[in-house]
């Protein structure tokens, strides 16, 4: 019985093996697909309002695929628009009150946030549940309060006005949306090379029994914090390019709305796989425009269409296709 057993079980790993390369091929052709269309975009249009459409787009999913990293490990943040507001302030100040090159600036919108991510996150991981969200959500305000508050640095609630663009060269939509294309290439680029790697089996596992993983050796906390800081420093780059591509930031851009547009991403999109926030970015940001020629009914649109997506879809828009991608498998499998 022993050795059947054992016959058994690498002739199953063999078999689940060819379904997991083509799991993998298929998102990294997805992927592949979704970078080649972004890159021929300014080359199919160079319209202003859409480069810019695309920029937004770009820059958010940055924002919204570092929060993934947070969800992933079964934990919903709702301070992340603040942590981005970190990046933004900081390498804005670095640029207009300290004269520091943009590269710095960059490094310093990481640090900030990622730094203040590790002084709290010791406490905040921790928590659990609502308590987690909760307790987010008042470091969230916390940080725009100190926006709003820090007049002499911050400017207050009238923001930072006029900020540079990073280079002469960048100063054309086409030339920032590309520059923007290749933080988005790395970011996510990052993020899903870490969530293939034996670390994204571990936040797996924590999520689904945090104990087990525990008694199988997973450093639960630590694990939680590293991503955590990660996440935050990923948010506060993102911010720093939205502030060098808007020229102006103020604390009313990370407020807590924005935090739960980002949650809301996430979810609407699929929150358990790394698609799910880049089809909740594109879902979130692109609807509105198709529906802006119904200017009276666009927020109800819009309403109902979050409303229907998330009823019929519980696992967001990425289940949508796994159902077809099932569908089909299965009526190849009936073919005589």
């Amino acid at each position: 019985m022993r050795d059947t057993s054992a016959m058994a079980s690498p002739l199953s790993a063999a078999e689940r093996a060819p379904a997991r390369a083509l799991r993998i091929s298929r998102t990294s052709l997805v992927l592949i697909l979704a970078l080649a269309a972004a890159a021929l975009l300014p080359l199919v249009t160079g319209d202003k309002f859409i480069l810019s459409l695309g920029t937004t787009v770009l820059i958010t999913a940055i924002a919204t695929t570092s929060l993934h990293l947070v969800i992933r490990t079964g934990h919903v943040s709702l301070a992340h628009a603040g942590f981005m507001g970190l990046g933004a302030y900081a390498s804005v100040l670095a640029v207009m009150s300290l004269g520091l090159p943009f590269p710095i600036a960059v490094v310093i919108a990481f640090l900030v946030p990622a730094a203040v991510a590790l002084c709290v996150g010791p406490l905040l991981l921790r928590l659990t549940g609502k308590y987690f969200v909760l307790v987010t959500f008042l470091l969230g305000e916390i940080i725009r309060m100190v926006f709003v508050s820090w007049q002499s640095v911050t400017g207050g609630g009238n923001g930072i006005f006029g900020v540079p663009a990073p280079y002469e060269a960048l100063e054309s939509p086409v030339a920032y949306y590309y520059f923007v294309l290749g933080f988005a290439v790395l970011c996510i680029g990052f993020i899903a090379r870490l969530l293939g790697s034996e670390i994204g089996r571990a936040v797996d596992a924590m999520r689904e029994g945090e104990r087990l993983a525990e008694c199988s050796g997973v450093p639960t906390l630590r694990l939680k914090v590293t991503l955590f800081c990660l996440a935050c420093g990923i948010a506060g780059i993102a911010g720093a390019l939205q502030g060098f591509f808007v020229r102006y930031i103020d604390p009313t851009s990370f407020s807590i709305i924005q935090s739960l547009n980002f949650v809301v991403m996430n979810v609407v999109g699929g929150m358990y796989s790394l698609m799910g926030p880049l089809i909740g970015t594109l879902f979130f940001i692109l609807l509105p425009e198709f529906l802006r020629g119904y200017v009276d009914l666009q927020r109800v649109l819009f309403g109902i269409s979050l409303i229907v997506v998330m009823a019929f879809l519980p696992g967001g828009i990425i289940e949508l296709a796994q159902r077809l991608r099932g569908g089909l498998g299965g009526k190849r499998e009936r073919r005589p």
